[in-house]
């Protein structure tokens, strides 16, 4: 027999089923673009809704509130660029992960700075920001310093190898503030092999003649 709770489940499962799964990443990428453009407290649901031509009452209906929406775009634009990255090296991964880091930091910092504050206020936001942007990439760092401690490249206790993930993300968001420059992939190629080598004992490649 059903339960009492599962008539409303039911009705709200059947009224957010009107919009396709292709529609909410529009939804989603619309919301997560209007956010680098003018920041958290500027978005608005009248702003997705001229953006993605959706009436303002289906995002209410599906979505209920601004930080709803704004959790489920996060949630629903997870990409995993680094935990594939396996080049055999400690050095050669977290070379690849500065180039895959830096590639996308024109799009990920201007998010990051936008949310951050409001983020702070809203453990729920905070989580969603964690899961999307940040615990991905710090686990799949982490990944890359164990192997590289199992291959016996580095000491199996050292102290700097827990810091790797805080140094390569942690300058995404200093360069803007001290340089007002993005941490493109090029200066972060640079700043792994000028300040991340040296704390772990790696050499830095050799630059072809």
């Amino acid at each position: 027999m059903p339960s009492p709770d599962s008539a409303p489940e039911s009705a709200l499962a059947s009224r957010r089923s009107k919009i396709t799964p292709e529609r909410a990443q529009e939804l989603y990428e619309a919301v997560l673009d209007l956010l680098r453009e003018s920041g958290y407290e500027s978005l608005t649901m009248e702003g997705v809704a001229a953006r993605t031509r959706c009436g303002k009452s289906t995002l209410y209906r599906q979505w209920g509130s601004k930080p709803e929406l704004v959790v489920a775009a996060l949630h629903g634009t997870r990409r995993m660029r680094l935990p594939h990255i396996d080049t055999g090296t400690l050095a050669g991964d977290l070379l690849e992960a500065a180039q895959a880091i830096g590639k996308a930091s024109e799009s990920d910092t201007p998010l990051m700075h936008a949310l951050s504050h409001a983020a702070l206020q809203s453990p729920e936001l905070l989580s969603a920001l964690r899961e999307a942007l940040i615990v991905p990439e710090v686990a799949a760092i982490d990944a890359m310093v164990r192997r590289g401690q199992e291959r016996g490249e580095i000491p199996a206790d050292l102290p700097a190898a827990a810091f790797v993930p805080a140094q390569l993300l942690g300058v995404l968001r200093a360069r803007p503030l001290l340089e007002g420059r993005y941490a493109d992939a090029a200066y972060l190629t640079r700043f792994v092999e000028s300040a991340i080598f040296p704390s772990l004992g790696l050499t830095a490649r050799v630059p072809e003649s």
